[in-house]
């Protein structure tokens, strides 16, 4: 099966395999379910606010470090 379609694709030629590429892209493409907007706003808001937290607790594990290695180190 996998020869089979190997022989094809060296039958189709340079431009013929690129050309069934972006037909196989939009093909796929179709098949996509888009979010709409509110999802798209919502989903955008929760990756921010998720990014922001995760920022804030590695800030504090810094500060906290930094100030250790300070104190011992001194």
């Amino acid at each position: 099966m996998v020869e089979a379609t190997h022989e094809v694709e060296e039958k189709i030629g340079f431009f013929g395999r690129i050309n069934l590429f972006y037909r196989q892209v939009i093909s796929e493409l179709k098949k996509v379910i888009w979010p709409t907007r509110e999802q798209l706003y919502t989903y955008t808001s929760v990756v921010l606010v998720f990014v922001g937290f995760i920022i804030l607790v590695v800030s504090l594990f810094d500060v906290v470090i930094t100030k250790a290695v300070f104190w011992i180190f001194g």
